[in-house]
């Protein structure tokens, strides 16, 4: 199964390479269900991916909106050949899919289906999602306007697709604080912060970076005698490598 993690973005020169591998993963003309949160224009924004997904290749998108508050019926993904999860307040996404999860896993699993998620339907496509947050001990680490919302660094249960934390828009909003902060502070081992018009290509047990940007991955990082590096405390020691379009996260998804 094809997992695409899309940081955000709309430029139409990272388009092929941001969609261009879901789509195919799809099939012949895939019939793609897009997950949008409807907070009133749950319309008007699924438009916004109906363009890009017709202007990416031939597909058939197809609005599933889930009422702000409410949660994903997998039974409304019915037959389609993949699946989208869109863009908009991460925790709310989280709330809405966390539930059907199990579900969701299922269904991808199902004909080999693959998944996208932009912004924030990348960050929750996470076991533990990083949803938002702008502080951590009461400190800034990112932009407020970046924070979802939250005020502390927050982490929820997620689709489970991949095993490590996502957070997006890294270059344009400022989020690499958050991520990092999420690490040292312990809510997560490992976070792949990715920039807008780049996605992270996850199929066959790799995860590969393509379009624009550049992905940012954050990790624990041992201590010289091979123990964590917190000195026993609850903070931890991180590492950052920063990673471009054909470059290969370093880690073994298998």
């Amino acid at each position: 199964m094809l997992v695409q993690l899309i940081g955000g973005g709309w430029r139409d020169d990272a388009r092929d390479a941001v969609w261009g591998p879901f789509l195919e993963a799809g099939g012949r003309r895939p019939t793609v269900a897009c997950v949008v949160l409807d907070e009133g224009d749950g319309p008007a924004q699924f438009a916004r991916w109906e363009t890009v997904l017709r202007a990416t290749g031939a597909c058939e998108p197809v609005p599933v909106l889930v009422p702000e508050g409410g949660r994903l019926d997998v039974a409304a993904l019915a037959d389609a050949d993949a699946l989208l999860v869109c863009g908009g307040l991460t925790p709310a996404y989280a709330a809405a899919l966390a539930p059907a999860a199990a579900g969701v896993r299922d269904w991808l699993a199902d004909h080999d289906r693959p998944y996208a998620g932009f912004s924030a339907g990348a960050a929750v496509a996470a076991d533990r999602a990083l949803v938002g947050g702008w502080r951590e001990g009461g400190v800034p680490v990112c932009p407020e306007d970046a924070s979802e919302d939250l005020d502390h660094v927050s982490v929820v249960d997620g689709l489970g697709l991949v095993p490590f934390g996502i957070d997006v828009h890294a270059g344009a909003w400022g989020t690499l604080g958050r991520a990092v902060a999420a690490v040292t502070a312990g809510h997560l081992d490992r976070v792949l912060a990715v920039d807008e018009d780049t996605a992270v290509t996850v199929v066959d047990g790799t995860a590969t970076v393509v379009g624009r940007g550049a992905v940012w991955w954050v990790t624990r990082r041992p201590g010289r005698d091979g123990s964590d590096a917190s000195g026993g405390t609850d903070r931890h020691d991180v590492g950052v490598v920063r990673l471009v379009t054909g470059e290969r996260v370093p880690l073994d998804l298998s």
